[in-house]
């Protein structure tokens, strides 16, 4: 009688969810991914020790046929940093890096870094190896253990995400408690002499930001804003790109220019409920390009808000953009294997 037996596989074997260990540059990285279909969601610590570290949400894709992955920080939820860890740089990251299993059980992600919103700047390189015991711990750590049994349901993610791209509250930070007006009335009034404390002193307003001179043309308005990283798409050669716009909330006359590479190829661009759409060549793109979404006007309800889907080959990305006068949408495009 043949007696069949099964055999239960390592939960971390071969797949990009789990915890890594490393550097990025030369600063200790611990880092924590979980994959939802094409994406990728987690933690990153950056850290010298224990107590002493800076903890990002990150986002991010992996592609299951080249085993490339995109990650991102994209929102700080702590920062328990006393010195310098990137030098004087306190600007979040974003790597890209091959994911490889040179032994059975050694799996690592090799690549490089940038500053998220500056790809010109480099943090290094990225040497991670996947671990089975982090340092760290947080709301990740349930999915990351069950997820061959379960955890992996999109729900439980998505739920997981809600609690991890929230940063906790202040230490300081007092709950206020709603006592019933019902109670109040029936209580003895009893008068009590209130603590002194003394009140912080108000915070001053925000420096505006200083233009010599109101921008008026694409490029004035280009250079004179600031980008912020909205989202990265994965491209890769032999691919046509494929980018619809569309007015994200009601249509109140946004406009919109497109820079790629700091070069104006697109203006006066009209958003409404249609799609406007544009097409890009990846073979005559380089291996990292920025995209950047100006508006040149902010229609009758501001902000500038896009809804942008691109299509590349099979794939389909989404992102909600954000711009006004005093920021810019970048999107960056960058190519997971750039031998393809």
């Amino acid at each position: 009688m043949a007696i069949l037996v099964l055999t239960r596989q390592p939960v971390l074997a071969q797949t990009i969810t789990g915890a890594w260990k490393g550097k990025t540059g030369n600063v200790r990285t611990e880092l924590k991914l979980v994959k939802k279909g094409d994406s990728v969601l987690g933690t990153a610590y950056y850290y010298s020790s224990k107590n002493n570290y800076r903890r990002y949400a990150v986002r991010g894709y992996f592609d299951s046929q080249t085993n490339d992955v995109v990650w991102w920080d994209e929102q700080l939820l702590e920062d328990r940093v006393s010195g310098n860890l990137f030098g004087s740089s306190r600007e979040p990251v974003l790597s890209v890096a091959d994911f490889n299993c040179p032994g059975e059980d050694k799996m690592l992600l090799d690549g490089k870094s940038t500053e998220r919103d500056h790809k010109d700047v480099p943090k290094g390189p990225v040497a991670l190896e996947k671990i089975s015991n982090p340092m760290f711990t947080d709301e990740w750590d349930f999915v990351i253990e069950n997820y061959t049994v379960g955890a992996n349901h999109p729900d439980i993610i998505d739920s997981i995400a809600r609690l991890s791209f929230t940063p906790p509250p202040s230490e300081l930070e007092i709950p206020v408690r709603e006592i019933p007006s019902s109670t109040v009335a029936a209580a003895t009034p009893v008068t009590v002499a209130a603590p002194k404390v003394s009140a912080p002193a108000p915070a001053p307003p925000p420096a505006e930001k200083k233009i010599v001179g109101k921008p008026v043309t694409p490029e004035d308005k280009f250079t004179a804003r600031t980008n912020k990283l909205q989202t990265v798409i994965p491209i890769a050669n032999n691919k046509r790109i494929e980018l619809r716009f569309y007015d994200n909330a009601q249509v109140d006359g946004d406009s919109i220019a497109l820079f790629l590479n700091k070069k104006l190829i697109f203006k006066n661009i009209r958003l409404t409920d249609q799609p406007y759409t544009i097409f890009l060549d990846a073979n005559e793109l380089s291996d990292d390009n920025e995209l950047v979404m100006v508006a040149e006007n902010l229609g009758s309800i501001p902000p500038n808000t896009s809804f942008m889907v691109a299509i590349v080959g099979k794939k389909r990305y989404e992102a909600r953009l954000h711009a006004d006068e005093n920021s810019s949408a970048l999107i960056r495009l960058i190519k997971q294997d750039a031998d393809q």
